[in-house]
């Protein structure tokens, strides 16, 4: 008589248990955070609702109130991937998924307003600070969490889609690389911004904070491709 095994089932509850507390944590602080907010998005909110970009998409309570808007359609959207990838085999289809459209959702708003051109934009001399540190007190606690958001979704969500960047060191040459990028377009566009060296040292260590918060993930997207398909079953002889 075989011996049934409930060790795999009595291990996945305190997971299971894990996540729900997680995500009854995560409902109120969102709300919370949606109601602190709710008055100066709800400034934008008839230019959006009427289709004037230019002050909708051109202010940062816009870009965020069309972040919040789109939530929705990021949610179908990583539905959608997922289940075609389970219709096609692939194993790990819903965190691959969510990892593609946390990735681009999370990061294409920041850049935005990174890029949004200032008062005196095309007219104002480039500016470059390459002191380290001299920009960081000026910044404020606001600017310095700003900062570290730009690309905490690609450092939260890059390792754990993609196995080559499955490393601090990686996610860091990463993030550094990409804020590298961002500050030179800043310089050459003349959008009337500082490209500072402070903003890429944040910038960075924002990718590396987020991407240690999600560490317990992507360590095994490391060891296994994201899309590879699930063995199939050998027919019983």
């Amino acid at each position: 008589m075989k011996e049934t095994n409930h060790n795999t089932p009595l291990a996945a509850r305190p997971r299971r248990k894990r996540r729900i507390v997680r995500l009854c944590l995560a409902v109120p602080v969102l709300a919370y955070a949606v109601f602190v907010v709710r008055r100066p998005l709800m400034m934008s909110a008839p230019m959006c609702m009427t289709g004037q970009w230019q002050g909708c998409l051109g202010t940062f309570n816009g870009v965020v109130l069309m972040t919040l808007i789109t939530l929705p359609l990021a949610a179908l959207t990583v539905c959608a991937l997922a289940y075609r990838r389970r219709a096609a085999g692939a194993a790990r289809a819903w965190r691959t998924s969510l990892a593609e459209v946390g990735l681009v959702h999370g990061t294409v708003p920041f850049l935005w307003l990174t890029l949004m051109p200032g008062g005196a934009a095309g007219t104002a001399p480039a500016r470059v600070s390459l002191v380290p540190l001299r920009d960081l007190v000026t910044m404020g606690a606001l600017g310095i969490v700003g900062n570290l958001l730009v690309f905490a979704a690609l450092g939260f969500f890059a390792p754990m889609r993609f196995a080559a960047v499955a490393s601090v060191p990686r996610v860091l040459a990463l993030g550094a690389g990409c804020s590298v990028l961002v500050e030179t377009a800043q310089y050459v566009l003349r959008l009337d911004r500082v490209s500072s060296v402070d903003d890429v040292l944040v910038n960075a260590s924002g990718a590396v904070l987020a991407a240690l918060a999600s560490r317990r993930r992507w360590r095994t997207a490391a060891r296994e491709p994201s899309d590879q398909r699930r063995p199939v079953p050998a027919p019983a002889g």
